[in-house]
Formats: structure tokens, sequence, C-alpha cells
């Protein structure tokens, strides 16, 4: 096991990690950027290093001084949590350098991984579904509006070193398109430095089901169950999770886990990953993208499993076996997942910053909360606009969704504006309520299908 293990991150994922590494007996070390020199994940750390300005290229995603400051405290090893460098191939080959373990997978599955038109045909070759796109990416204009004529309409036009909903556009029609094209490709280019796209076929009505895998160093890979993921902005950011996924029969949920597992498995992929599908209304699944590090949502596989993933990461990291079988992983009960946001679901969701001035929150049994905040907390402009992740279990999804209507209505968090209301505003919804889910959920206005 490591001796200290330093935390490329900031905020509630950094705190989750802090806390999973104090109950393994490990030491941590915490960076931070000047906007963030009095934040609760800097205080709970053993350690805390300063590495640059508020703004994240010069800090949180700066490698040469998160990798310094890995080797002035003699660190073992980098957890990268999510966002920032976490699917970063250069950044994990840099820590392998360095002498540092890369908490995640390799160098070589983050990269083969992260080009998402080649992943597609990595899963082509290994019998997982795909939507019907462009075998790689589009080079130029003209390639570009012959591939979707072929593809057809409508079509998603998204970025090749995309993730997290970025470099993403729909495109219902023809003259929808060129416009589209430049602003995904602008996107990407400002997000990932890359302006590569490609067409992949839209499916208007369908579910985002995900599976979350975890793969040892040995090559013993197991999928944990699935999380539904519809309930998204338009920008394709999630707000609501929740596991098991209703639609899934116990055949279809085997298939699609199996799936998963073979997608993992020729990506020679070892750590924590979810690979993340597409569910239509007749049953049929396509691959949509693997995330090569833990997810935000991870907390309601834990509920559900007993399983818990940070530390999973960690002991794999470290050489230790998976210590898991497939027919271990025995899900138990409902859980839902609430991100609350600084953003004003009012103003196209548009991110606040500001002092918290007042603040409780929710608890009890079943509850989990994943927090940065704490009274007078001044939440930057720099960052995700993430404040905390609620975690409500029940014995089946009503009483989930009673427990999280319940701990939406306890929440206070005063002097800023957030999308609490709203996300109490989803779960009352009749089609929420019938588990009448897809990923243009808030688009058709909350109804039923």
């Amino acid at each position: 096991m490591f001796r200290k293990v330093l935390i490329a991150n900031r905020g509630e994922i950094a705190i989750r990690i802090i806390r999973a590494c104090r109950e393994l007996g490990v030491e941590t070390v915490a960076v931070y950027s000047e906007a963030d020199a009095e934040a609760l994940h800097t205080r709970m750390a053993d350690e805390a290093v300063c590495v640059g300005p508020p703004a994240p290229r010069e800090s949180y995603n700066n490698q040469a001084n998160v990798l310094s400051a890995a080797v002035i405290t003699e660190a073992d090893a980098v957890h990268p949590g999510y966002g920032f460098l976490a699917e970063n191939a250069a950044f994990a080959e840099a820590c392998a350098h360095a002498g540092l373990r890369f908490i995640g997978p390799s160098p070589e599955s983050i990269q083969q991984m992260g080009d998402e038109a080649a992943a597609r045909m990595l899963m082509k070759e290994h019998g997982v579904p795909i939507l019907p796109g462009t075998e790689g990416a589009i080079r130029n204009e003209q390639q570009a509006v012959r591939a979707a004529g072929e593809v057809g309409f409508p079509l998603m036009v998204k970025a090749a070193a995309g993730g997290g909903g970025k470099g993403m556009r729909i495109v219902h029609e023809e003259a929808e398109f060129q416009n589209a094209l430049n602003m995904a490709q602008a996107e990407a280019a400002a997000a990932f430095g890359n302006a590569d796209v490609y067409l992949e076929r839209y499916l208007e009505q369908s579910r985002h089901v995900e599976f979350q895998i975890l793969a040892d160093a040995a090559g013993e890979v197991i999928h944990l169950g699935e999380r539904e993921c519809s309930i998204q902005t338009a920008r394709h950011q999630k707000m609501i999770e929740e596991a098991p996924c209703v639609a899934l029969s116990p055949e279809l949920r085997e298939e699609m886990g199996q799936a998963a597992v073979r997608a993992a498995r020729a990506a020679n992929y070892e750590n924590a990953g979810t690979v993340e599908f597409l569910l239509d209304g007749q049953g049929n699944y396509y691959f949509i993208e693997m995330n090569t590090r833990i997810q935000v949502e991870h907390p309601v596989t834990e509920w559900i499993t007993g399983v818990d993933l940070i530390k999973a990461q960690i002991r794999i990291a470290a050489g230790e076996p998976l210590g898991l079988t497939q027919d271990d992983i025995q899900p138990r009960g409902h859980c839902i997942e609430a991100r609350v946001t600084a953003e004003d679901p009012e103003n196209d969701f548009a991110p606040s910053a500001g002092q918290v001035t007042e603040l409780e929150l929710p608890g009890g049994f079943g509850v989990r909360v994943d927090t940065l905040l704490f009274p007078s907390y001044t939440v930057p402009s720099y960052y995700d606009s993430l404040l905390c992740k609620i975690t409500a279990w029940g014995a089946d999804r009503d009483a989930a969704i009673q427990r999280m209507q319940r701990c939406l209505s306890e929440l206070r968090v005063g002097g800023i504006p957030t999308n609490a209301a709203f996300l109490r505003k989803i779960l009352a919804s009749e089609a929420f309520q019938k588990a009448e889910l897809s990923t243009n959920f808030l688009q058709r206005g909350m109804n039923g299908s």
C-alpha cells in the first residue's frame, strides 16, 4: 500500500479521496490554487501545496506544478479524481517518469479510449454495438457534408477527444449542420486542444445507461451494474442519476454488463472506469464512450453494491488483486443522486459565485452528502459549479424518490442561486415518477413520452 497520495483535484472529490486514504492509513497531499487557499480540502489533507493562480491552466491543469508538488512532498502516487488531468494520457505518463503511480488506467488506455472516434472502431471490432456514424474524425468541410448525408438526420456532432458534454451539437436538419459543425469544432478546440469531430446518428428518445467497471493488473474485470443518467441539461450536463435502471430486464442487464466487460478488456483496462451506452425503446443499446476515471455519480453504485470505489482504485493501483468476482456483486435497493450546483435555472443555468451566507445540509437514514461547502465559504467563479451531491437510498425507487424529496426540502444554501428547487420540480414530475426518462427529458418539458 502507498505511504502518501497526492490528490490532483479540488472540491468534493478531493475530500472524498482524502477520506478514503485516511481509512486506509495513507497520508494525503492536497494541491490548491490561490482561489482555494481556504477551501475545505486544503484543511483536511495532511499537507497542502499551492500550485498556482486561480485559472485552472495555471494551477490544477499545470502538470509541471502538480508533479513538482508530488515530488517535493515525497508522495508515492497521484489520484486525479475527475476533470482537470484525470483523462490526460500525457500526465499519466509524466507521473510514471517521475516515479509516481497514477491511480487510474495506463496512458495507452486513456489515449485509446479518449479518442472517441477510434474507440468506436475498437468497440465494433469486439462486438460491442455502436451507433451508425463516421469511421474516424472529420478532416474537412467537404468530407463533413458528405458524411452527414450518409449518416442521416438527426445526427450528433461530437468532439473526437471529447467528454463531459463539451464539443457536442445535435443537428435535426441539413440547414443547421454547418453552423453546428463550426460551433462543435470551436468548443472542442477550446476544451481539448483538438478540433477534430465525428458524426453519429442521434436517437431522439433514448436513455443514457452506463456500467461501472473495475479491473486489476492480473486481467480480472467485473462490472458493478448500471446507472441511469438520462436527466441532463441541453448542454449534456447530468443532473440526476440513479441505480438500477428500471428499463432493464435481468437478461438485458446481463447482456449490457458483459458488453461493458468486453469493452474494458479490448482496451486492456486497469482500475475503475465507466462504459456508457444509449438505450432505445426497443431494447437496443449502443456504445457512446468510455470514461477512464471515477465518475461524479459513483456514490449511487457504492450505495447499492457496498463497494468503496475510491478504495478499490487505490488498492488496484498499489498492485493488490481485485478481490471480487462478478458473483459477489449483488445490488440491493435503489439509489438516486442529485447534483446541487451554483447555477440559476431561470437564467439558462448561468453559473453563479459568491459567499454562502446560510448552510443547512440534509441527513438521516439512507442519506449521504458529498460537498465542499461550509458556512461563509466563497464559491469561486473559476471552476465547475457543483456544490454538493446528495444521494438517497431506499428499498425501492419510490422510497428513494421520497427520501430525496425530503433531502432537497431540508437543504438551505443562502447567498447564491442554486438549482435545488429545479431538482425538486423534476422529482415531482409525473414523467419522473413513472420513470419515463430520456436524454431530452428537460427539452420536452418533463412531460411523459
